[in-house]
């Protein structure tokens, strides 16, 4: 049965320096290093955040700084996505692989739901990413609405 209550919103905007996640399953991440290469200059102005190896890899390759998390199996899809809910991330590019099964399927999709509820731009592969670091708002601050989290919280306790 559907919620009849209306679902309230609150706007969040995002800094001209956006804090972006870089994730890639393994077959995907030299495909990821090529495209941030590419990016360099422009992931550069930005701060960025990475699962695992990918994190260490970009860093390693590129010569930039990137926020090393868990590797994604062990944690580190569910880091990104309380990155999420404490609205301290802004763009997700997560280059998954939809060839190859993965253990923690289940943390995938719970991360892509997240990203999907708090409105969060989610790149999956290199010509989504390129349209999305193109973007002329990557550079700019950038309002959005999210869900409204207080309200959500306040109708549930007042049941």
């Amino acid at each position: 049965m559907s919620d009849p209550r209306p679902r309230r919103t609150v706007t969040r905007t995002l800094p001209a320096r956006k804090r972006i996640a870089l994730i890639a399953h393994d077959g995907k991440k030299e495909e990821l290093l090529e495209w941030a290469g590419r990016w360099q200059e422009t992931l550069a102005d930005h701060e960025l955040v990475g699962t695992g190896t990918t994190a260490s890899r970009v860093s390693r390759t590129l010569g930039l700084p990137v926020q090393g998390l868990m590797s994604g199996p062990l944690g580190g899809d569910q880091q990104i996505g309380a990155l999420i809910t404490e609205q301290k991330l802004d763009l997700l590019i997560f280059f998954w692989d939809p060839f190859a099964p993965q253990p923690h399927d289940p943390d995938v999709k719970a991360l892509l739901r997240l990203a999907a509820l708090w409105n969060v731009p989610v790149a999956c592969n290199a010509a989504s990413a390129d349209f999305m670091i193109s973007s002329p708002w990557l550079s700019q601050s950038y309002t959005m609405t999210i869900p409204d989290a207080g309200a959500w919280v306040s109708d549930r306790s007042s049941e």
